[in-house]
């Protein structure tokens, strides 16, 4: 028991940490368009290959192929709902036919907080997500929960980057960016030590299939935050499709870790 709660408390402590390293790192030097299409293709890669590799074959290990679907679409469901909350129900890309109505739309009805903060306030929601996500896949096998805690610590730094760079650029004033860079960084971070702990410790001697679809869920909130902002947020920055390599790197580094830490 006392070698399983190091573990756990070194994980969250890894992840936590990692994202007012970000926000630090944001302060002390603008990062260029490049290293951001690299940062954040990187950690697509990551997290795209830990939801697939390691989280989803052990939900449906630990419950049934409908329990790790339910759970998946329950995930997903949960933050693309929390998203729509946020813009008021009403979202679109620039390039969509209905993107005209949608600026109109808003406004009238601005989102319920600036990008940055949005930005920030998902991250930190996505964080109680992954969190859990750690706690429960501790619980399970260290193993997992050192993949998932790895995946995240990367996924850390690159959203921490995102956010500083987005609040200097919202904010001019240096004392002002620099609390609020380190402020809501510090957030994020507190948001995964804390639900870590909870996943581990209140959850983990739930029954197998309850776990499966917690973990599932996990799996599907992480998946949508993927998909619809570091994606698209590394896409933007892409120079010689910087963001599509990295995001192969990504990939491949967990599909290797995955089996050689696996086989052993």
């Amino acid at each position: 028991m006392a070698g399983e709660i190091w573990i756990v408390g070194g994980v969250a402590a890894a992840g936590a940490l990692a994202s007012p390293i970000g926000g630090v790192l944001a302060l002390w030097r603008q990062p260029t368009s490049l290293f951001m299409s690299l940062a954040l293709g990187f950690a697509a890669g990551v997290l795209l290959a830990t939801i697939g590799l390691e989280m989803m074959p052990k939900a449906l290990e630990l419950g049934s192929v409908p329990i790790a679907a339910g759970g998946f679409a329950a995930g997903m469901g949960a933050v693309y709902g929390l998203d729509l909350w946020t813009h008021r129900g009403r979202m679109a890309g620039p390039k969509a036919d209905q993107c005209g109505d949608v600026r109109r739309f808003h406004s009238g009805h601005p989102s319920r907080a600036s990008d940055a903060a949005v930005l920030a306030g998902g991250t930190s929601a996505e964080e109680l997500i992954e969190g859990l996500s750690i706690g429960i896949g501790a619980a399970i096998d260290s193993r997992i929960g050192i993949m998932i805690a790895l995946a995240i610590v990367i996924d850390n730094v690159a959203e921490a980057l995102s956010i500083g760079t987005l609040m200097r650029s919202e904010e001019s004033d240096a004392t002002k960016h620099r609390r609020r860079i380190l402020g809501w960084t510090g957030l994020i971070g507190l948001s995964l030590l804390v639900s870590t702990l909870a996943g581990w410790f209140l959850l983990r001697d739930m029954p197998k299939p309850a776990l499966g679809f917690l973990f599932a869920a996990g799996a599907g909130g992480m998946f949508y935050l993927t998909v619809s902002q570091l994606v698209p947020d590394a896409e933007e920055r892409h120079y010689q499709q910087s963001a599509a390599l990295a995001a192969a790197a990504g990939f491949v580094l967990i599909f290797v870790l995955s089996n050689l830490v696996g086989g052993e």
